[in-house]
């Protein structure tokens, strides 16, 4: 739940424009008022009719006495905002509570409380309040929801000061805004064992041993309570002092998460399409590698990661996971198409050393990618790439003809190369998919082929 700033908004003479704002804020019912008192003084002077001119009088004074009190009027109303989640899932709803409180001494005539809000987030929400007396208190909700990521402002907030005879309307707007944070839909997965993985934190360590032989030993000093038996003499006697061989050193496992976002690589738009399908897939795998413990990576073909991320990704099963993970589906709540044409840049950035285990979400491939992602696979123990069909996703399955020859030719590439590689129809769920790479990578284990290059 997240609070938003504080805004204020004074019905006063703070604004600009004097009598022009207040003359600009006659309704409908004022224009009228005004122009049948101005004509009936008209007709009053032609035809002679003394009582007729008071007639008009009243009519035309009445709604600019109304914009002039209106317009002077001096109470001053602090209005606060709060979101609560202020970061939803795509589909999901988020509430808006407004508060609105009276801090002048006078009370307030009839208000209408009305909040900016994007078109993909429904309709403008609008209230109206009656008398709030010095010192009061009023409290409205509303609901907002979107089935598209991103992130969306909510404000500023506009409150319409009118009078008791419906003459005059004037607009006042709160200076603070907040944002809505729609984040892409996370599916559970199955806590599978896919290849390529370790032993240790949660369901994936690795130990590295602090020696590599006799000559190769990093030794610190004794410490009371170490055992005797890792006292490494041959040190102890280099340096005069008691010294013991250092214990196995834990090291996190970890998984790159590699998201093709070029826009030549996807066809259609929109919640449905390939490239969302990606996206979501891409957060889900994240989000259920964290919870396993591994330190955790999100690249992109451009070869961008998360801002604050650590040279080893983010790690899990920590005080810091949650907003790790936070991070992340931010980023990829404003993901979108590159301009790119190929993966080499990510590439370059999976070539420094082993990352882990690597799962990928790509688009339509060429020959040249594939080959850069079976470069690619020769920097991780395990890979699990999801290759989007992008024509099942723009027509429907049943007017698609079977797998075509150039899109098998890209997969028997990657499989060739060590790839758990899976072909991703429309319609496809991600749990379903998620499993079948386990079955995969197993059967492949079993028989003790496809492992690729290391």
């Amino acid at each position: 739940m997240s609070t938003a700033g504080t805004g204020q908004a004074v019905a006063d003479r703070g604004d600009k424009g004097g009598v022009r704002t207040a003359l600009a804020g006659l309704t409908t019912r004022g224009r009228s008022f005004l122009a049948a008192g101005v004509a009936a003084a008209v007709c009053s002077y032609v035809l002679g009719q003394g009582d007729l001119l008071r007639v008009g009088l009243l009519l035309a004074v009445l709604p600019l006495v109304c914009a002039a009190v209106l317009y002077r009027t001096r109470y001053r109303v602090a209005g606060s905002r709060r979101l609560s989640p202020a970061r939803v899932p795509a589909g999901s709803e988020a509430r808006v509570h407004l508060r609105m409180d009276n801090v002048s001494r006078l009370p307030t005539g009839l208000l209408m409380l009305q909040d900016r809000v994007p078109y993909v987030l429904g309709p403008r929400p609008r209230f109206v309040l009656d008398r709030v007396e010095a010192g009061g208190r009023r409290e409205v909700s509303y609901r907002v929801r979107s089935d598209l990521r991103g992130r969306y402002p909510l404000g500023p907030l506009q409150l319409r000061l009118t009078d008791p005879f419906g003459m005059c309307e004037l607009t006042r707007s709160f200076s603070s805004y907040d944002t809505l944070t729609v984040i892409p839909r996370v599916e559970p997965l199955a806590p599978v064992r896919l290849s390529g993985e370790a032993k240790g934190y949660g369901d994936g360590r690795q130990r590295s041993l602090a020696l590599a032989g006799e000559d190769d030993v990093i030794p610190r000093g004794y410490r009371y309570g170490d055992d005797l038996r890792r006292v490494h003499w041959r040190s102890t006697a280099r340096y005069g002092e008691l010294m013991v061989r250092r214990e196995e050193q834990p090291q996190r496992a970890r998984c790159t998460v590699l998201l093709d976002t070029r826009g030549i690589a996807y066809r259609g738009a929109g919640p449905d399409s390939a490239f969302e399908w990606a996206v979501t897939g891409a957060a889900s795998v994240l989000v259920h590698m964290l919870e396993r413990g591994y330190s955790v990576r999100l690249l992109t073909d451009t070869g961008s990661t998360v801002p604050g991320e650590g040279g080893d990704g983010f790690a899990g099963v920590s005080q810091e996971s949650a907003d790790a993970a936070g991070l992340m589906m931010d980023t990829l709540a404003v993901i979108d198409h590159s301009d790119g044409a190929g993966l080499s840049r990510a590439y370059d950035v999976l070539r420094g050393g082993n990352e882990g285990l690597l799962v990928a979400f790509l688009g339509d491939l060429d020959e040249e990618q594939a080959a850069v992602l079976g470069r690619m696979r020769q920097r991780s123990p395990g890979a699990v790439a999801f290759v989007l069909d992008s024509r099942t996703w723009v027509r429907e399955p049943s007017d698609v003809p079977g797998p075509s020859e150039v899109r098998g030719e890209r997969l028997r590439m990657l499989r060739e190369a060590g790839w758990t590689a899976l072909d991703v129809p429309r319609g496809a769920t991600l749990d379903e998919l998620w499993r079948q790479a386990d079955r995969e990578r197993r059967g492949v284990a079993a028989t003790g082929g496809g492992e690729g290059p290391r």
